[in-house]
């Protein structure tokens, strides 16, 4: 039974995760209570400190490749700045969309982070726009990537606890 909750909890922060909610922190603890009800450690410490790891690795290149992809569509460093700052802000404020706020939100704000970042470096409209187009870009490529590393996470965990 308690795999079975497991493998719910997993599959749930998957979604989570999609929704740009903490779902690969959720996964690492759902981990450590499955160990605390099973008894005799069944998920070992490799994997809590690899699965660990590797959600940090995700949240790192979340928020930096927003950034990453403003700069490399010709952007300054203001508007890379601008995409980061704009995402975090922008997942934490929200959008008024219930569940879907957040994802809206860092989505949006990393577009308008770069956008105002590279405005205010004396950019124009036009190049703006570019700058700030690679920084949504980035922030979508880093959502998949999470989702990647989520899914990665979740068969580690699921396996290690067989």
């Amino acid at each position: 039974m308690a795999l079975v909750l497991l493998t719910a909890v997993l599959l749930l922060s998957l979604v989570l995760i999609a929704l740009g909610l903490p779902g690969l922190w959720i996964m690492i603890a759902t981990a450590v209570v499955y160990n605390l009800i099973v008894g005799g450690s069944p998920i070992g410490w490799f994997t809590l400190i690899g699965v660990g790891v590797m959600a940090l690795v995700a949240e790192i290149l979340e928020y930096t490749l927003a950034g990453s992809y403003a700069r490399k569509y010709g952007g300054s460093r203001r508007a890379s700045w601008g995409a980061v700052i704009g995402g975090i802000l922008g997942a934490m404020l929200g959008f008024p969309v219930p569940i879907v706020g957040p994802l809206i939100g860092a989505f949006a704000g990393s577009f308008i982070g770069a956008l105002v970042g590279e405005l205010g470096a004396g950019g124009t409209r036009l190049g703006a726009t570019k700058v700030a187009t690679g920084a949504l870009l980035g922030r979508v490529i880093s959502t998949a990537l999470k989702m990647g590393i989520g899914c990665a996470i979740a068969a580690w965990i699921f396996f290690a606890a067989l």
